[in-house]
């Protein structure tokens, strides 16, 4: 049998040739380093020929340098002073818009609750007038109406039902009155909403509201309270004028 041959071994140098080619931990490390140091070395090239760039430059070219910053400087602030002109006269405006809405809403509401289409609640009084023997017309209720816009009422209401405007009717309908067509009776509750002391000297005034319906015309019996808070929630239900129609606006 021929002898087994015998594994070769590689020869040193060769082995030493590789192991060259593979750098070690420490030669990875070095070789960073060097790479950082050479890029700080070219920027700070980089910025010594900038500063030697302005150094070696004539004066006049200096000073076109300095007078363009200078011009773009200007014209910077220009466009921000522009900028906040603007937004102060968008903001001016919004509030003025703002404003404007607020107040026309506000005269909404105010017009609402004259024309009685609006809810409204304040200070003002409660008066209860009883009529035992209906001898209360609709002349007696109506007078105590008057009495109480003279007095100040913003805003009145009777029984919780009807809501009392500048055109309510009031017509005698025994036992009871009919007021814009809806018949009411004893007792009659009338709220109205106002400075509550002014409303209630003027129902207990000699010869008004509460003199009347005592008295011995009606016989009946009055009961004034100053309330903190009244609510009259009855509305008024507007009727579509006819011939009447808005003014147009006088031109300018």
């Amino acid at each position: 049998m021929p002898a087994p041959k015998k594994p070769r071994t590689p020869n040193l140098a060769v082995r030493r040739l590789k192991a060259g080619f593979k750098p070690s931990r420490g030669q990875a490390i070095v070789a960073v380093v060097l790479a950082l140091v050479a890029c700080t070395a070219v920027v700070q090239v980089r910025v010594n020929r900038a500063d030697d760039g302005y150094q070696n430059a004539r004066r006049e070219d200096l000073i076109a340098i300095l007078d363009g910053l200078g011009q773009n400087t200007r014209r910077l602030e220009g466009e921000i002073a522009e900028l906040e002109e603007r937004k102060n006269t968008l903001a001016s405006s919004a509030d003025k818009a703002e404003t404007a809405k607020q107040q026309a809403e506000a005269q909404i509401r105010a017009l609402g609750i004259l024309a009685g289409t609006v809810p409204a609640h304040g200070p003002g009084v409660r008066i209860t007038l009883n009529d035992p023997q209906g001898k209360m017309t609709s002349s007696n209720l109506l007078d105590a109406i008057e009495e109480l816009r003279d007095a100040g009422a913003e805003a009145i209401q009777i029984n919780g039902t009807v809501r009392v405007v500048a055109s309510t009717d009031f017509v005698d309908d025994a036992p009871g009155i009919k007021i814009d067509g809806l018949k009411v009776t004893s007792p009659y509750v009338i709220e109205a909403i106002g400075d509550s002391h002014s409303l209630a000297e003027a129902s207990n005034f000699p010869g008004g509201l509460v003199s009347e319906v005592t008295g011995p015309q009606v016989g009946g019996t009055a009961d004034v309270n100053e309330e903190t808070n009244v609510a009259i929630t009855a509305l008024h239900a507007q009727e579509e004028h006819r011939y009447a129609r808005p003014a147009p606006s006088p031109s300018k």
